[in-house]
């Protein structure tokens, strides 16, 4: 693996921790549809709130899942399982960091080493999220900085929307980043981020309709 690969795959895993760098097929979920005329369209929210709309880092994309809600729901709320069914190139771990289901103020930690060879010096990279604004079955909102060696810092806010349709669920998602460590590459930034939520969605998709 070239250096330069190397560094857009761990850059695709801190964005979006649990995410698999690399080229999506056929199946790859649909982003969401251009904005008419230039337009932007309007930022997905939770309960009200959104993500940081002043970001210069910013993705959103969507995906219709043919599986029950309830299915993808409990696939997306489980944190500590999600690497069971995503396929990261780092080893990630996953914990909660408080008892019960996933509800508001919940907290969740990642915690990814960083590979050998990289330009950032050794350690590991955690990242505390905080859940912001949960609806049942409708909507997840959380919020969490990053941070890693060398004074690496990204500050996250990410959003889903779960919408029940003919056939299945369509589900999107939204994602911001500010902080130096992204404000200062805007194009590559983005580019990563959001290959890592194509990525996780993939995921998710092929998670849900195979059980």
């Amino acid at each position: 693996m070239t250096s330069k690969t190397a560094r857009r795959r761990f850059g695709a895993l801190l964005t979006v921790p649990l995410a698999l760098a690399g080229v999506l097929g056929a199946t790859a979920p649909a982003q969401a549809a251009a904005p008419a005329h230039g337009t932007k369209p309007t930022s997905l929210t939770c309960q009200g709130k959104g993500i940081d709309r002043t970001a210069k880092v910013h993705y959103r994309t969507e995906t219709f899942i043919k599986a029950p809600l309830r299915t993808i729901w409990d696939l997306q709320t489980d944190v500590e399982a999600w690497p069971t069914w995503q396929n990261p190139v780092i080893p990630v771990e996953m914990k909660r960091l408080d008892p019960g289901p996933l509800r508001e103020h919940s907290r969740f930690r990642w915690t990814i080493p960083v590979p050998p060879g990289m330009p950032y010096p050794p350690g590991d990279v955690t990242i505390v999220s905080t859940v912001r604004q949960l609806q049942p079955g409708k909507c997840l909102r959380w919020t969490g900085p990053l941070d890693g060696p060398g004074g690496m810092h990204i500050d996250g806010v990410h959003v889903w929307n779960f919408v029940k349709v003919p056939g299945g669920v369509l589900v999107r998602t939204e994602e911001s980043h500010t902080g130096p460590h992204v404000d200062k590459d805007v194009p590559g930034s983005t580019e990563m981020l959001g290959q890592g939520l194509e990525i996780w969605l993939k995921d998710l998709k092929e998670a849900a309709e195979n059980r």
